[in-house]
Formats: structure tokens, sequence, C-alpha cells
């Protein structure tokens, strides 16, 4: 029996089929090298396809060309994403700069110290602070770093803008096609139909859910705590707005590292009312907006436990850089539905319970 076994892995039938899988092997792997540099532009194109979907099903009603629906659909989301991001690209640029260079002049000046000693509950605080870092230094070398980066990023707006273009390249093509290359996913997946669809739900939930539950919901904040900023006439708003929101993207983390700090500056330098009013607003108003936000514009939709949440969004982040946001969540809903089907295949068929939604038709229309 073994010789047997023997011989037929060695039949040239089955290196025919040894030779098959290292060259598919081979080829998935070229073909995932190649497509690495894309992978930003192809996950954001992904994300806003999904995302307006809905408007472009409209369009594509009203028109009925897709051709020209696409194209209508891509216009129009240029200039939604497009014309905001470069406006305030433009002011943060300059806020960033302005911004490192005051507060570098207010440590460099002592008057960080100052306003401690003048309490003296917190002025041993002072002191400690003076003896274990060099904060002069290290405020220093932070204001240097925010310039250099600044810098960096001005350079680098060439690129960004390629990218850009990229993206926008193929959310076309995503809008246009999509029906098509959902039937080419379906043709390729090892997955039965109704499996593909439960995955096509996940993923759109997902995205759904990590671009509206989440980024949206941090830009709310961090505009919210920005405008606080400028009302106070605390410097550079619009970088601390952009500091908070980023903040707020992260699970764990939030808006309140910066406006708790900017809060007790405040009241050491004798504005209490100030203090109080970005206290109150950052606690209730920025604080809350969250659990009032988030429940109208993700619902019932995918939402993940806080530890999980926080591994998939800063993992995604390490691992894929800033469109890890959006792979970080997808990737674990993937994994964890795979995991889901396995077991299901693993355990007897149960009776139907009813017919599940269809929420594919956020990919399709």
């Amino acid at each position: 029996m073994n010789t047997e076994n023997a011989s037929e892995w060695g039949s040239r039938r089955h290196i025919h089929v040894l030779e098959l899988m290292a060259a598919t092997a081979l080829g998935i792997y070229l073909c995932y090298r190649m497509a690495l540099p894309f992978v930003p532009a192809l996950t954001w194109a992904l994300a806003l396809a999904i995302l307006f979907m809905p408007v472009h099903r409209w369009l594509e009603s009203t028109v009925k060309h897709a051709t020209l629906a696409a194209s209508v659909s891509v216009l129009v989301i240029g200039l939604i994403v497009v014309v905001p991001a470069t406006f305030v690209g433009q002011r943060l640029v300059s806020e960033a700069v302005t911004g490192a260079e005051t507060i570098s002049a207010k440590v460099e000046s002592g008057e960080w110290q100052r306003v401690l000693d003048a309490h003296p509950r917190v002025a041993p605080l002072a002191q400690w602070i003076e003896r274990q870092i060099d904060l002069p230094g290290t405020i220093s070398t932070i204001a240097t770093w925010l310039t250099n980066a600044t810098a960096s990023f001005v350079r680098g707006s060439v690129i960004q803008a390629v990218g850009v273009l990229l993206t926008f390249y193929l959310l076309f093509y995503f809008l246009r096609d999509r029906r098509a290359v959902l039937l080419l996913l379906r043709s390729l997946s090892p997955l039965s139909e109704a499996e593909m669809d439960r995955l096509f739900s996940r993923v759109g939930d997902t995205v759904y859910a990590t671009m509206y539950g989440t980024l949206a919901v941090a830009a709310v904040q961090g505009t919210l705590g920005g405008l606080m900023f400028w009302w106070l006439g605390l410097p550079a708003p619009l970088l601390w707005g952009l500091v908070m929101g980023v903040l707020a993207v992260v699970p764990v983390l939030g808006a309140f590292i910066v406006w708790i700090p900017a809060a007790l500056f405040l009241a050491l330098d004798g504005n209490w009312g100030k203090a109080l009013i970005l206290a109150l607003w950052g606690g209730v108003l920025v604080g809350g907006i969250d659990n009032l936000m988030y429940p109208i514009l993700v619902g019932n939709r995918l939402k993940l436990h806080t530890i999980p949440a926080f591994m998939a969004i800063v993992g995604g982040l390490i691992v894929f850089g800033p469109s890890g946001l959006i792979l970080g969540p997808v990737t674990l809903t993937v994994t964890v539905l795979l995991l889901e089907i396995w077991r299901s295949r693993g355990r007897p068929a149960l009776p139907p319970q009813g017919h599940a939604p269809d929420v594919v038709g956020d990919f399709e229309g």
C-alpha cells in the first residue's frame, strides 16, 4: 500500500499538479509585490466607492449611462473631499510652524515655570519636571521636528497629489465596473455564494462603520475642539483640532489628551472662566458627541469591542500606514468571518431561522 502511494505521488500527474501549485504561488507572490505600492490608493478608492454608492446608484438611474454616471460621481466626490482637504492642508502647514515657534518661545522664556511657581500647591511639579527632563531642549527638539515634518509634507505634495489622482482613477472603475469585479471575485473564490454574500456584507459594514462611526465622529470632535481653541484665543487652533481628531480615532485615547492640559494651563494662568468653558465644552460636547452620533450614523452595523478595535486600528496603522485605518478592521473582520465559516462547516446543518437581510446592495447597487 505504501509502495502504491509512493508511486502515485511520483506520477507525472502529481508532478504536474505540484508544478502548477508552485507556479500559482509564485504568480500570487509577484502580483502581491506589484500591487503593494497601490494598496493605499486601492483602499481609499474602495472606501469612497462604498460610502458614495447610494449617490452613484441614483445618478445611474437618472443618467442611464454607466461611464457618464461614474464620471459625474468621481467629480462630485473630488469636490467634496479634495477642496476642503487642500484648504485645511494649507492652513495646517502655516499653523504648525507658527505654533511650534510659539510653544518653543514660551518654554525657553520660562513662562511655564513662572505660572506653576505662582501656585504653591503645584510648584513642586515644576521643580520635579525640571529635575527629570530638559523641557526647553525637549520642546525645541519637538518644534524642530514639527517644522521639518511640515517641510517634508510640502515637498511630498507632488507625490501625494499623484496618489490622490490614482485613488480617483481607481474609484471611477470601482463605480462603473463594480458588478463585473464582484462576479470575478465570486468565480475565483472557494466560498459558496451565500458565504460570499456574508463576506461582502461584513466588509461593507466594516468600511461604513470605520469611515462614518470613527472618522466622521473624530472629525466632528476635532472640529468642535479646534473651534473652541479659536474662540478662546489659544494658539494654533487648526493644528490642535487636527491632533484631537487624530487622537479620537484611536480607541482608549481621545481629544481629552489635548483639551485637559489646555484647560489646566488656563486655570493656572488665572483664566478660570476660559478654563471652565473649555472643560465643559470638552467634557460634555466633544466627549459626548461620540455617544450621540455613532448610533445615528452606524445604527446596527458592525461595532467592535474596544480591545479588538484598538488592536485592529493601531496594528493596521503600524503594518499598512494610513490606509491601515481601513485595512486593519477589514482584515480582522474577514479573518473572524472565515473562522466562523470553518466552524459552521464542522457542524451539522441547521434549519434556516429566517431570511438574512440583503446588504450586498451596498456593493452591487
